[in-house]
């Protein structure tokens, strides 16, 4: 055992330390703290949080049972507002010091919060977990049985125990609209007469069920099809509306708009057309003055590349792996302006390092706290040529 003093909180929201002139990444510490912790040796060298000797006056009591075993909610133990300034300092830190773009370089916008801190997830990923569902455990791939979660909405909370006992269930999405829920169950084999007939038995209580068998086969949906836990939707309803409303203004009204990985059109309903719409599944439903592509984002824009098309305004939420390729792509089609919308801090640098070079000057910096209770956060930057 060592003691160490806590200097910040990395990307991933581990408290920082050095060690011996090392880095030491400990889950559960907060800058300004004195702690003990366990040295764990590794590609990266990690801390054991064993005990917190002097508490900093960010930490709070956590307000959920299970939060020292669950890995669902990360940052229980620190308060609301310091939440969000530990994430904007994340964010503008890792813009720094990976894009090379530097604090005064933006306008810095308020980060957009709701009102609901916790019962506000309307989506959730489970495991199947002890004879019920449940999140991965904290600091360990262990499986930690939840029949009650605070940071659900009531809607989904409710749900849990009739979701308990699946059989050949590896994963459960769960969905919410309004009062209605959807699940999906992901299948560890193919669909049998028997995922059947507890998919007909659940829809007594729920609006859809989908049965997910592994790759290679359609999914199943029985109920409402419009209601699907298969397909990605944000988690928090309420700033979710806001981040399409402030995506929308950003992208503004001048000239033809292309949106890539627009999904199942989140933000595609908020542009001003004329609007192409990039997305591998596309939309269910056709919207007006929206023409959808459908296919892999990359290959699309290659062959929209070739047909020489013009567009004034681009919009992109890439996955947690970025858009490598958008500086060259906005380049090659003409675009005065690029909103990106980031889920990953270190890929929204790297993408805006390339947009700089490409000369797109950045122009603002949102952030929006899809996620409390967590490190995660919802960037919107705008690009300017």
């Amino acid at each position: 055992m060592i003691d160490l003093v806590v200097d910040r909180l990395s990307k991933s929201g581990d408290g920082v330390a050095q060690h011996e002139g090392r880095t030491v990444f400990i889950e559960g510490a907060l800058p300004g703290e004195r702690v003990r912790v366990r040295l764990i040796d590794g590609k990266v060298l990690k801390g054991e949080l064993a005990q917190v000797l002097s508490s900093s006056a960010m930490r709070r009591e956590p307000g959920c049972a299970l939060a020292e075993q669950c890995g669902g909610c990360s940052w229980l133990h620190l308060g609301e507002q310091a939440q969000r300034q530990a994430k904007e300092e994340i964010v503008c830190s890792t813009l720094e010091h990976i894009g090379g773009i530097g604090r005064f370089d933006y306008a810095l916008q308020p980060t957009v919060f709701g009102e609901k801190q916790m019962g506000y997830r309307r989506r959730a990923s489970m495991v199947a977990a002890h004879g019920g569902l449940g999140f991965h455990g904290r600091r360990s791939h262990l499986k930690v049985r939840v029949d009650h979660c605070p940071a659900l909405v009531p809607e989904l909370d409710a749900v849990l125990p009739q979701l308990a006992g699946l059989k050949d269930v590896d994963e459960v999405r769960l969905l919410a609209e309004g009062k209605r829920v959807g699940v999906s169950l992901h299948l560890r084999g193919p669909v049998k007469p028997g995922n059947r007939a507890k998919a007909e038995q659940l829809l007594a209580r729920l609006a859809s069920v989908v049965l997910v068998p592994p790759v290679g086969s359609p999914p199943e949906v029985f109920g409402d099809r419009r209601l699907r836990a298969d397909v990605f939707a944000q988690a928090n309803a309420e700033v979710n509306e806001k981040l399409v409303a402030a995506a929308a203004a950003a992208l503004g009204a001048e000239g033809a708009a292309l949106e890539l990985y627009a999904g199942s059109g989140n933000f595609t309903r908020a542009l001003v057309p004329p609007v192409t719409a990039v997305e591998v599944a596309g939309a269910d439903a056709p919207l007006p003055s929206v023409r959808w592509v459908r296919g892999d984002v990359e290959k699309v824009v290659i062959g929209l590349l070739a047909e020489k098309a013009r567009f004034s305004r681009l919009l992109l939420d890439p996955p947690r792996a970025g858009a490598p390729g958008v500086a060259r792509w906005a380049s090659g089609f003409g675009a005065s302006r690029v909103v990106y919308v980031a889920c990953d801090p270190a890929s929204l640098s790297r993408d805006a390092a390339d947009l700089k070079k490409a000369g797109y000057r950045p122009r603002s910096l949102q952030l929006f706290d899809m996620f409390p209770q967590t490190h995660h956060v919802e960037a919107l930057m705008t690009f300017e040529r």
